[in-house]
């Protein structure tokens, strides 16, 4: 088949975006996707607990979220990630946290053995298994073995995570092989799927198609999508680890003469490569895109298309506010945003956002009938109780701490409404700062016969808790550096759910205008306090004032309905990696 026959060709002159959705279904995009010839989708991680697999934060979720909506879609697509045989979970034992070991069985969550294949490390071949398991138009392929150890495990430059990302690359290549799949489009998502398009550079020059036509090859076939802000803070890897661990998976003296080329003083950032491999690449909000700071290996600055993430709304969306999206035509069947969703919204009202934060409630309790805050709380709200939630992977730049740095103040703003604060967070495991950050936090809110009661950090951050909180919680709280976070998910499932939202101007936020949510600003950190606090009290106000909540919330659903849809996401990609 020729290249030209892969591409997509949009469909011209389509207002409606049913209509358009109709003719995706009835032409299957056979001119570019088809089953033999998927999307492919390469991930280090996958956050889909349903389906057995808990990733770290939001780069897994996402891939989740990604894949569900190509299933929705009727996209023929593959998400290729490891299986990660152990996982952990977080307790707090007297302030302090604790890693839990798991092992996972991928038996039990209706994964099918394929067969066996085989990557080169350090003298010795290791035996990959393949398994499988389908959704309607999609699958997701999986690479693991017994010792495969769990997600991040080691340093960044560390001999098992080079090992487990040339797993990935080579061993699911061979994999797509071993199902008669050829990818029309490989997306990398992030630079630890680089060796997947490695392998297939590999496999073309290898098989006899000159190595200058074999690269164009690939770098058209192939999209980078880089999710951090700083090619700086990227792990390195040595040459001696490459001729240990990738060199032996390579047949071409050609592959390995240009690779070679790319280490700097003996080292090699895979983001360098990935820029070279790949002629397409995306960034993940507006905002990243345009100040990713990333060189090619000439020294000129990288160019990134910016293609917002988004949520699955299915998942993420409480069935009966998405119910409410789809009969008020405020979505389309699909979940993108209808061409009059903006004025369908004035049909929402104050009466119907209380209903459903009602049923919020019972969501949110229901979840945590089984997790105990830091001091063995089981926590059970009223309708009547005020929240505010902070709920993001814990590191530094996302500022969990911020709100805790005037705790009189805090209390002056939670205890007049009788509202609670809850908090929550996965910290990688060897993360240097925040078990400290943390225990600090704790030691401020066990300090304070208020704060003690109403503050509650729920440790073990995962789905199940992040939806029960965008579901029962009165305001969401994201205040990332500025400049610091790509783009972030967790506050699209706020938006979805009714929930107002407290944000600095960063991420897939500043996709939006700052009038749009409770806008956190400042000259100086000690500013960005003060208006946080300020924003806190106001946003109290909002929802004790019927029209005020309508008009916030109309507002915000306005500005950012298109910006956290999936189907809006993955319409974006198609278009890009199949222009006119």
């Amino acid at each position: 088949m020729a290249d030209e026959d892969y591409f997509y060709h949009p469909l011209e002159n389509i207002e409606d975006i049913d209509v358009f959705y109709d003719a995706v279904e009835r032409t299957n995009l056979t001119k570019s996707l088809s089953p033999e010839r998927p999307y492919t989708y390469w991930t280090i991680e996958l956050y889909d607990q349903k389906n057995g697999i808990r990733g770290g934060g939001g780069l897994g979720v996402l891939a989740a979220d990604t894949r569900r909506v190509a299933e929705k879609m009727g996209i023929p697509f593959v998400l290729l990630t490891p299986f990660y045989p152990s996982e952990t979970q977080q307790i707090i034992e007297n302030g302090e946290i604790n890693d839990i070991h798991k092992d996972v069985d991928y038996h039990k969550f209706g994964y099918k053995f394929i067969d066996s294949v085989f990557v080169k490390c350090c003298n010795n071949i290791c035996k990959l298994d393949v398994i499988e398991k389908k959704f309607n138009s999609t699958r997701i392929i999986a690479i693991t073995e017994p010792n495969f150890g769990e997600l991040y495990s080691g340093m960044s430059s560390s001999d098992h995570r080079i090992y487990q990302e040339v797993a990935l690359g080579f061993g699911g290549y061979q994999a797509l092989k071993l199902l008669g799949l050829k990818p029309a489009i490989m997306q990398l998502n992030e630079v630890a799927t680089f060796f997947a398009a490695l392998a297939r550079l590999d496999e073309l020059t290898s098989n006899g198609m000159d190595f200058y036509e074999a690269v164009v090859y690939t770098r058209k076939h192939t999209l980078y999508t880089n999710h951090t802000l700083v090619q700086a803070a990227e792990a390195q890897f040595s040459l001696d680890q490459f001729r240990r661990f990738v060199f032996p998976n390579l047949k071409s003296a050609a592959v390995r003469k240009w690779l070679t080329d790319k280490f700097d003083n003996g080292n090699i950032k895979l983001s360098s490569a990935s820029i070279e491999i790949a002629e397409l690449r995306s960034g993940v909000s507006k905002l990243h895109a345009r100040v990713a700071n990333y060189h090619d290996i000439s020294g000129n600055k990288v160019k990134f298309k910016a293609i917002t993430n988004g949520i699955d709304m299915d998942t993420w969306t409480m069935p009966e506010v998405l119910d409410y999206y789809h009969e008020n035509s405020i979505l389309d069947r699909v979940n993108y945003p209808t061409n009059d969703y903006a004025d369908n919204l004035n049909r929402l009202n104050a009466e119907t956002i209380r209903k459903f934060k009602k049923e919020g409630r019972e969501i949110l309790n229901k979840v945590l009938k089984n997790r105990p805050d830091h001091n063995g709380n089981i926590l059970q709200f009223s309708d009547d109780d005020f929240i505010f939630d902070f709920k993001r992977r814990f590191v530094d730049y996302k500022r969990p701490d911020l709100a805790f740095r005037d705790s009189s103040r805090l209390r002056n703003i939670l205890e007049p409404r009788n509202a609670h604060y809850i908090l929550t967070g996965r910290i990688h495991t060897g993360d240097p700062v925040m078990p400290a950050k943390l225990k600090h936090i704790l030691n401020i809110v066990n300090s304070d016969d208020y704060l003690k009661t109403h503050v509650h950090y729920i440790p073990d951050y995962d789905e199940e808790l992040a939806y029960g909180l965008s579901c029962g919680s009165n305001v969401a709280i994201n205040v990332p550096i500025v400049g610091l976070e790509a783009c972030g998910t967790s506050w699209m499932k706020d938006v979805a759910n009714l929930n107002l939202l407290i944000s600095t101007h960063d991420g897939g936020v500043a996709d939006a205008h700052m009038d749009d949510y409770f806008n956190v600003n400042g000259a100086t950190e000690e500013d960005e306090l003060d208006m946080l606090y300020q924003q806190m009290e106001d946003a109290i106000s909002v929802w004790e004032n019927d029209f005020d909540l309508e008009y916030v919330m109309m507002r915000q659903l306005r500005a950012f309905l298109p910006i956290v849809s999936g189907a809006r996401m993955l319409r974006d990609y198609l278009d890009y990696l199949f222009p006119k």
